[in-house]
C-alpha cells in the first residue's frame, strides 16, 4: 500500500445524524488509515445520548469530530467537515455516507485518480448489499424535470451528476466553487454540485473497475419514505431550477411536479404506499409549492 507524497493528504469526511451504529459497521470495520491523514466526523445534533455516542466512538477511533448543536443538513454539514479537514493540512476529500463502506484499496485508487486529475470529481461504482447496482453514473432530465440512474446514464457527459455518497474531490476544485450550497439542506445538492463543478470547467467520472457498498437507506429510519424526504425532494428539484435554468425550463419543471411527486412518494414501495401514508401527499404539495414560489420569483417573466 502507498503512503501520502508530501503536500498531498487525504481526509475521509463523514456527515453522522444519529447514526454511530452505522460508523461502526462501516468506517470502523474498513479503516481507511494510513492512507487517510484525518477521518472527520460532523455529528448533527439529533438527542444528547447520540451526540454522546458520537463522541465516545470517535475518541476511541482516533477521528476528528466536528459536534454541532443543530442539524445542519448534509451539504453544510460537509462544508464544515471539508474546513476542518483543510485546516488539518488535508488537500483532497473523500466525502462518504455513514451507511456506505469502502475498502482501503478503493481509497487509494480513488486517492490516486484525484491527486492525478485534480479537476476531476471521482466516485466508484456503487453497490447494494445484495450486490445489485445502487450507481454507476446519473443524468438531468431538462426537458422532463427529473433525474436518472439508469443503466447507460453518464455521469461524465451533458447534464450528468454524481452521487454524494461516495465522491472523491481536490481542493482545486473545491475552491472553485466554494463546496455545497447550503440552501439545499437535504438532497438535490449533489446534484446541484456536480452541475457548479462542470461549470467551473471540472469533469466527473466514475470509475466502474472499484467497487463501494451502499446500506440504501440505511441513515433513515423504516422505509426512508418519510415527509421530509419528499417533501425536500420536491422543494429542491424547483430550487435547482430556479439557480440553473431559465424561466421556460422552470415553467416545464411546475408542469411536470405532479408526475414528480409521485414518482418520489412511491419510490421503492409502489403506489399503495399513498394510502397508507397520506401524509407523503401533503409533503409532496408543500414541497412542489415552496420550490415552485422560490424558482418563479428568481426566473421573473
Amino acid at each position: 500500500m502507498t503512503t501520502q507524497p508530501p503536500g498531498d493528504r487525504l481526509a475521509v469526511i463523514v456527515v453522522n445524524y444519529g447514526s454511530a451504529d452505522l460508523l461502526r459497521a462501516n468506517l470502523a470495520l474498513y479503516d481507511p488509515r494510513p492512507l487517510a491523514t484525518a477521518v472527520v466526523i460532523v455529528d448533527n445534533f439529533t438527542t444528547d445520548a447520540d451526540a454522546e455516542d458520537t463522541r465516545e466512538l470517535a475518541d476511541w477511533m482516533g477521528w476528528e469530530l466536528v459536534a454541532s448543536r443543530r442539524n445542519l443538513g448534509f451539504g453544510a454539514g460537509m462544508n464544515a467537515g471539508v474546513e476542518r479537514a483543510r485546516k488539518l493540512g488535508c488537500t483532497t476529500f473523500l466525502l462518504l455516507n455513514p451507511d456506505a463502506r469502502v475498502e482501503p484499496d478503493v481509497v487509494e485508487a480513488l486517492f490516486s485518480e484525484c491527486r492525478e486529475n485534480p479537476l476531476c470529481a471521482v466516485a466508484p461504482r456503487i453497490v447494494r448489499e445484495d450486490g445489485r447496482l445502487w450507481f454507476s453514473g446519473a443524468t438531468v432530465l431538462v426537458d422532463r424535470g427529473s433525474t436518472s440512474t439508469e443503466s447507460g446514464a453518464d455521469s461524465s457527459a451533458a447534464n450528468g451528476w454524481i452521487t454524494g455518497a461516495c465522491v472523491t474531490i481536490h481542493e482545486r476544485l473545491w475552491e472553485r466553487i466554494g463546496g455545497f450550497d447550503n440552501d439545499y439542506f437535504l438532497y438535490w445538492e449533489d446534484i446541484d454540485l456536480s452541475w457548479r463543478l462542470t461549470e467551473a470547467g471540472g469533469r466527473l467520472l466514475v470509475r466502474d473497475d472499484l467497487i463501494a457498498v451502499h446500506s440504501v437507506g440505511g441513515t433513515q429510519s423504516s422505509s426512508g419514505k418519510s415527509p421530509l424526504y419528499v417533501y425536500y425532494n420536491c422543494r429542491n428539484r424547483m430550487l435547482f431550477a430556479s439557480k440553473h435554468l431559465n424561466r421556460r425550463f422552470v415553467l416545464r419543471w411546475i408542469l411536470n411536479s405532479p408526475r414528480y411527486a409521485v414518482q418520489v412518494c412511491t419510490r421503492g414501495a409502489g403506489r399503495r404506499t399513498l394510502l397508507r401514508k397520506p401524509e407523503l401527499i401533503g409533503a409532496a404539495v408543500r414541497g412542489t409549492v415552496t420550490g415552485s414560489i422560490a424558482a418563479l420569483r428568481a426566473r421573473p417573466a
